[in-house]
């Protein structure tokens, strides 16, 4: 082929892949996003008032129409079948039989798309302020406790104070601390936890961070240091906080699998017992501190850590003030009556449904110690919550006596957000009286 040929060949491929590369559609990545709310902003109603919900698909602004999606609604928990309906302009309303009871209706709705399934739900509330516990009350409760707080104050507190560098910045230093609480006379069962106080002179208030459910490492409160708290952070399952490897891991899924059931059947070795113990004998760390000023110690934690401030508030006089983030272990007897009880939901399982495991509840459920409360508390949950529903925390917040506030965030689950942390801190500020 002639050159000039050869180059004129060239030059028309080229032309074609360029005029090829320029007319391709560029591929765009869609992503749905799923939303359900009822018909009113606050989501709360009275008895036998009527609720809409309404279910709404789109993406990036955009509706997506003639979508099947699939819904329940029914009671939290008990949400009951499955329906299926057509969105039409993204969109899809239906009116829900109200509720007669106080409680919570919960609308769970799901699609799925280009074989990716997207959920959402919405939780709407029927007069919260009037629900009750189901929990009993055992006669000898308060005799029970004052009992087991009187035997603990023979167990030497034992502290071990450590330096912990890794942690120190110019305005905070850190400790490991060792503690023994419950136990044999001696001490068989310390504590460990992560002491954070302010670098400089003066004295301070104290806040005892009780934890979420679960196995872990912990590495102190910084933030409330920084602001000028002493803040003792403590681990439950006397295990060191600052192991290294899968060990946390491997305790989570074995040794410590579901330890909220362990010995159910006697209230005398239950697992919480020691728990709730240990909880009350670090409140002796923040209180022999030398820095600590004498008046304010606050009991704060979330979940678990919300039970665990409630209980161990209660317990002890000391204590000035605690915050509560959705807590866990309230009315778990809901269960036995059809309704949705508070974590760990162990009536649930046929293998906790005997009398004796019931009867050890009645000592250790939160309702039956928040009506022990004599201090301020500050509380927040969300209606969204799957793991502690908030018909069980209602039952616990509506029997406190003393003076309290509540924080409703509508749609949160069982996870806080950035804004939710922040306003946490600001609660405990606000019960310390440093706002």
């Amino acid at each position: 082929m002639p050159y000039p040929l050869k180059l004129l060949v060239l030059a028309s491929l080229c032309i074609a892949s360029f005029a090829k590369a320029q007319t391709e559609a560029p591929a765009f990545v869609q992503i749905p996003e799923l939303t359900v709310a009822p018909d009113r902003a606050d989501w709360t109603y009275k008895l036998g008032e009527p609720v809409t919900f309404t279910i709404l698909l789109h993406a990036h602004g955009n509706v997506l129409d003639d979508v099947e999606v699939s819904y329940q609604v029914g009671p939290e928990l008990y949400e009951g079948e499955t329906r299926t309906a057509t969105l039409r302009d993204g969109r899809f309303s239906f009116q829900a039989a109200p509720l007669s009871q106080p409680g919570f209706l919960r609308c769970n709705a799901s699609v799925t798309l280009d074989g990716k399934s997207y959920s959402a739900k919405a939780t709407a509330a029927f007069s919260p302020e009037q629900i009750r516990p189901t929990q009993s009350e055992p006669d000898d409760f308060d005799e029970y406790w004052d009992k087991q707080l009187e035997t603990l104050k023979q167990i030497d507190l034992r502290p071990l104070k450590k330096p912990y560098p890794e942690l120190n910045t110019p305005e905070v230093n850190a400790y490991k601390v060792r503690y023994q609480s419950w136990g044999k006379l001696d001490g068989e069962a310390p504590f460990y936890g992560v002491l954070t106080e302010p670098n400089k002179e003066g004295k301070f208030p104290a806040v005892l961070q009780v934890p979420g459910a679960g196995v872990r490492s912990y590495t102190g409160n910084m933030q409330l240091a920084e602001a000028g708290f002493i803040a003792f952070q403590i681990g439950i399952h006397s295990i060191p906080i600052d192991l290294e490897g899968d060990v946390y891991s491997n305790l989570r899924y074995a040794g410590l699998h579901n330890y909220w059931g362990y010995n159910l059947n006697d209230r005398d070795e239950y697992y919480f017992r020691r728990v709730f113990l240990g909880c009350v004998k670090a409140l002796d760390i923040l209180t022999t501190h030398p820095n600590w000023d004498g008046e304010t110690l606050i009991v704060y934690g979330g979940s678990q850590g919300g039970f665990l401030s409630i209980v161990t508030s209660a317990l002890d006089k000391r204590v000035t003030g605690l915050v509560a983030n959705y807590p866990a272990y309230c009315d778990v007897t809901g269960t036995l009556h059809q309704r949705a009880g508070g974590w760990p939901k162990m009536f649930k399982y046929d293998r906790y449904r005997n009398e004796d495991m019931i009867a050890t509840t009645a000592y250790y459920d939160g309702v039956n110690f928040a009506k022990r409360l004599t201090v301020p508390g500050s509380f927040a949950f969300g209606y969204n919550d799957t793991v502690c529903p908030p018909t069980s925390m209602y039952s616990a917040y509506n029997v406190i006596t003393a003076p309290k506030d509540l924080t409703i965030q509508v749609d949160m689950g069982h996870t806080a957000s950035e804004p939710f942390r922040e306003q946490t801190f600001q609660r405990i500020l606000k019960i310390a009286g440093k706002n």
